[in-house]
């Protein structure tokens, strides 16, 4: 996996190469304190991941990726959480806070590796029993959901809410790492109990259950703060009581 790493401070820099140089099987191909040098290799040359710091001279890390017509996959790296929404809305694979415990780094660029596996290596087209047709059983306490060439069970209950990022969906779950899956969010909204699971965004579909509260136009679960569209507001206000 080929990599370049923007940022403005020499010593974050030099602690990110570390983290890759560690893990071994990324290959860093550039290193950059100017998102704008940057911008003249991913010209003359494809890179798999870009990690990115966000505030920078000249250019911000999110201007960066916003510039970039065909974009790789990329990580934010910075020391301000508060950009966190914006970076996911960018459909950041991941968005580490400085200072980034190697631990998290390599969970990051773990889930970075599974896109590029899904992308390189589509999964055949998911064949749902007649069960699972439009109108889910309310009964059922579980879905699957294909994810690389493994059909994962996933209980309802575990599911706190389901991301769209581009070509695919992150489903973050009580357990383990996300689930990532290229269906669309039509298919999933299918498997799901409507009296549940909730879209509220173009880019989110939440478990009511997972809620931990509500703030003006975001719905806070598990620190995470997930927006709420204007198209679904009147409904997702009147579903929950409101």
């Amino acid at each position: 996996m080929k990599c370049i790493i923007i940022d403005d401070e020499p010593l974050a820099l030099n602690i990110i190469k570390s983290y890759c140089d560690d893990m071994g099987n990324i290959e860093v191909i550039g290193t950059f304190t100017n998102a704008i040098e940057a911008l003249e290799l991913l010209r003359k040359q494809s890179v798999d991941l870009v990690f990115s710091d966000i505030e920078m001279p000249q250019i911000s890390g999110i201007d960066f990726i916003k510039s970039m017509d065909k974009r790789p996959l990329f990580i934010f790296t910075t020391a301000y959480p508060q950009y966190a929404l914006e970076g996911f809305e960018l459909n950041a694979v991941d968005y580490l806070v400085k200072p980034i415990p190697f631990p998290r780094f390599i969970k990051a660029v773990n889930r970075a590796r599974e896109l590029i596996s899904l992308k390189k290596n589509p999964p055949a087209q998911l064949n749902i029993a007649p069960a699972f047709g439009t109108a889910p059983q309310e009964t059922r306490n579980y879905i699957f959901v294909k994810s690389e060439y493994d059909n994962v069970k996933l209980s309802l209950e575990d599911i706190k809410y389901i991301q769209g990022l581009k070509d695919y969906l992150k489903i973050h779950v009580n357990t383990n790492k996300p689930v990532l899956t290229l269906m669309s969010f039509k298919e999933i909204q299918n498997l799901l109990p409507t009296n549940n699971f909730l879209r509220v965004h173009r880019s989110f579909i939440v478990n009511v259950n997972k809620i931990d509260s509500i703030q003006r136009s975001k719905i806070v679960i598990d620190d995470v703060r997930i927006p709420i569209g204007e198209s679904y507001k009147s409904e997702f206000f009147s579903r929950i009581g409101i």
